[in-house]
């Protein structure tokens, strides 16, 4: 059993590879001060070091997605939309790989299932069958899986912001009717492993040391009650095959808070133990 499971292991981690083969580039400082009072919501850093625990307080949302990257003179966006279950940190999302130049994708949406510590994936692998599932290794990821799935996990994503080390209130703007508060600012992901959740501590720490530089620039927008509506993480790649950056911005918009979030994961016979064929691609299977 110990055999094959560390088969699996091993196997996941070369799907990460075919996903993706990229690094981490940012910067940024502690700013606190007279202008984040500006906010009217408290001080801007706080605010948005809290994000996360508002999101478990809310227990559930519905949640959309894009990954957006530019490969081969191209720009290219990998969307996806599903539920996501804060309090036990699971999630399901539908990603639909963009057209291809004829206008069609020629592969059907890849259905991920969130967990912690894992990422399931089901249409995703050469030679895989189409009942079963594709298991991979979050926390052995560089990246933590902030992008290999193609769609950033929508509570890692908030705990990214707990290592907030700059937070400036831009000003109130409106998604989808709600009047949010909109900050921008730099998160170091060293610190927020630290202060993460059991579920997303060993993969933040992961892309801390996998990464190029674990300074990340964020745009998030706050609802009144603190909710997160939107989040937008902003990352530049060293991809083996290019010697110049490959830059992907990662957005999660998430809305109907409280809404069913059902989430069952896989038994161990419907994951797929066999050889997959490796691919030369990043985020979400796109081809670099």
């Amino acid at each position: 059993m110990a055999e094959r499971q560390q088969h699996r292991r091993m196997r996941g981690a070369g799907v990460a590879v075919g996903l993706l083969g990229l690094c981490l580039a940012g910067s940024g400082c502690v700013q606190r001060g007279a202008a984040a009072e500006d906010a009217r919501g408290g001080d801007p850093v706080d605010v948005v070091r809290g994000a996360a625990d508002a999101l478990v307080g809310a227990r559930s949302s519905r949640a959309r997605t894009s990954m957006e990257m530019a490969t081969g003179g191209t720009r290219v966006t990998i969307r996806g939309e599903g539920v996501y279950d804060f309090g036990r940190q699971l999630g399901r999302l539908k990603v639909r790989l963009p057209q291809d130049p004829a206008g069609t994708t020629g592969q059907r949406p890849i259905t991920e299932l969130l967990a912690p510590g894992a990422l399931f994936m089901k249409n995703r692998g050469a030679g895989v069958p189409a009942d079963k599932w594709v298991r991979v290794e979050t926390r052995s990821l560089t990246d933590g899986n902030l992008v290999t799935g193609g769609a950033t996990d929508p509570f890692a994503a908030a705990e990214v912001l707990r290592g907030a080390r700059t937070a400036t209130y831009v000003g109130q703007a409106e998604i989808s009717g709600t009047r949010v508060r909109h900050y921008r600012g730099t998160a170091d992901l060293a610190t927020a492993a630290r202060k993460a959740s059991d579920g997303n501590a060993r993969a933040l720490a992961a892309a801390a040391k996998g990464f190029a530089t674990d300074q990340v620039p964020f745009d998030v927008y706050v609802d009144d009650e603190g909710l997160v509506r939107k989040v937008r993480h902003r990352f530049s790649f060293v991809n083996g095959q290019h010697r110049s950056a490959v830059e992907v911005t990662s957005t999660t918009a998430l809305y109907d808070f409280g809404a069913p979030a059902r989430v069952r994961l896989p038994q161990d016979d419907d994951i797929y133990a066999g050889q997959i064929a490796e691919e030369q691609r990043g985020p979400g299977g796109v081809e670099n």
